[in-house]
């Protein structure tokens, strides 16, 4: 881990009216970090954001963004954070390219840089075809393109993403969703990602935040998110075999911790009270089995985020 993280939160707290919103929140995100931001609709998060960017002050607390205090010095934060809102804006008689011209300028670009930025940025999102249509005439897939192309004209250090794909068909979910991890990779980019649609967020996101009444109440690498919010719960075990055979499965039954065996096409699934891989592995071979391939399931996001809901 880093000495200095790209955004930091240090028991930050927003209070309306008596009602506290955002509650202590303490918020370490490294660079070029996917983070996945998730919480239901009055969790926080999104006056956490407005904090990050320097849109509102907290009542307490500090918030940082590339070493810079989102409070007292604003300016600074947005010259190296992008941000797309869930309702993407621009100017819709203007083209694409009028649009990030328009953006670049705004950002200090100036002459034959403006451009260069431009045509490049346009290329990566794929509307290099399209720069001289006007923006009205853009589908919700091609806009929100136009929204990262918007951000890349920038070249910020962060960007803040706000559900850049809803209202998107499937096939286009995909290609924004692979060119946002494939921006954060190239780029060295963090990205925060705030979405509903959990499958998205377990898909290219390296670590989740989940935000309840606002507070985090979980935040790890996906990997280790669900071991944690299952804790002393049962383990399945996948096991694929060659050929599945009753001296295996009573084999494999009379392993200490495993509580239950069961076929399930060509696989044989062992519920068990911890991880027993390397023990079913040596089950198996004394039976003469032939393993081909063995994994732990692995708790869905969906599964871990409601359970959290559930609690809070």
């Amino acid at each position: 881990m880093s000495a200095q993280p790209v955004v930091e939160t240090v028991e930050l707290t927003k209070t309306y009216d008596g009602t506290t919103v955002v509650d202590r929140l303490n918020l370490r995100i490294e660079e070029g970090e996917i983070f996945g931001f998730l919480g239901p609709n009055g969790a926080g998060k999104t006056t956490t954001i407005l904090m990050l960017l320097g849109l509102t002050e907290p009542t307490s607390g500090v918030a940082r963004v590339g070493g810079y205090n989102s409070t007292r010095e604003p300016l600074k934060v947005k010259r190296i954070t992008g941000y797309i809102p869930e309702r993407v804006g621009f100017y819709e008689d203007l083209t694409a390219v009028q649009n990030l011209a328009y953006t670049a300028r705004l950002n200090g670009l100036f002459g034959e840089l403006v451009m260069k930025r431009v045509s490049e940025s346009l290329d990566i999102v794929g509307l290099s075809k399209v720069t001289g249509q006007r923006v009205q005439e853009f589908s919700r897939g091609m806009k929100q393109r136009l929204a990262i192309a918007d951000i890349l004209v920038k070249a910020p250090k962060v960007a803040i993403l706000d559900e850049p794909t809803l209202g998107i068909d499937p096939k286009g979910v995909h290609q924004i969703l692979d060119l946002i991890s494939g921006i954060a990779k190239e780029r060295t980019m963090t990205i925060i990602l705030c979405s509903h649609q959990l499958h998205q967020v377990q898909r290219i996101c390296n670590r989740a935040g989940i935000m309840l009444k606002g507070q985090i109440v979980a935040e790890e690498p996906l990997e280790k998110l669900g071991k944690k919010a299952f804790t002393g719960r049962r383990f399945i075990i996948e096991v694929q075999l060659t050929e599945i055979s009753e001296d295996i499965i009573g084999h494999v039954k009379q392993l200490k911790g495993v509580v239950g065996v069961e076929r399930s096409g060509d696989l044989l699934l062992v519920t068990c009270t911890e991880d027993l891989r390397p023990q079913v592995a040596k089950a198996v071979v004394a039976a003469e089995g032939s393993l081909i391939g063995m994994k732990v399931q692995s708790h869905d996001l969906e599964d871990i985020y409601m359970k959290y809901f559930a609690e809070g």
